[in-house]
């Protein structure tokens, strides 16, 4: 599993600030401010991002695709879960991977393997198989919401 500590942390930061988002690091062996799972998961509270040297990479970009997806009104609101929206959790399935190709250390291929070791289902059996091949509604979603162009499927940023 690839962790904050594997990559640059200012890199990390500087694909947030793109979005106006901060990372704040949290200290080896503290809690986690925001994070919904616990342990060594990402956290989230407004537009800041929480997380160790031993939060997965993944994770990170998960829960800030999450602040990514709203609007500021929206993410000043924030605090531990993000949404309850189906719709929206599945466009930031699909955001994440995107994020990881813009961070140096990281990529696609190495997030959508994480993804699947930390156990996320989808109902094609994998990530790649629902980014790839299923995931056209959330696409779409994301071409709506002005964060990807289509049909190229990249970053609009």
């Amino acid at each position: 599993m690839l962790t904050l500590s594997d990559i640059a942390f200012d890199d990390a930061a500087a694909l947030l600030a793109r979005y106006d988002l901060r990372l704040q690091r949290v200290g080896d062996g503290e809690p986690i401010p925001g994070s919904f799972w616990g342990d060594s998961e990402a956290g989230l509270i407004g537009s800041t991002v929480y997380a160790r040297g031993d939060t997965p990479v993944h994770s990170l970009l998960h829960e800030a695709a999450h602040l990514i997806v709203l609007p500021p009104e929206r993410r000043a609101q924030v605090h531990t879960d993000a949404t309850d929206s189906v719709e929206e959790e599945d466009a930031v399935c699909v955001l994440q991977t995107l994020l990881g190709d813009a961070l140096p250390g990281a990529g696609r291929d190495r997030i959508l393997a994480d993804m699947d070791e930390w156990g996320y289902s989808f109902r094609m059996g994998s990530a790649r198989a629902y980014v790839e091949q299923d995931a056209e509604t959330s696409w779409q979603w994301l071409a709506e919401h002005g964060l990807v162009r289509l049909p190229e499927r990249v970053l609009a940023l």
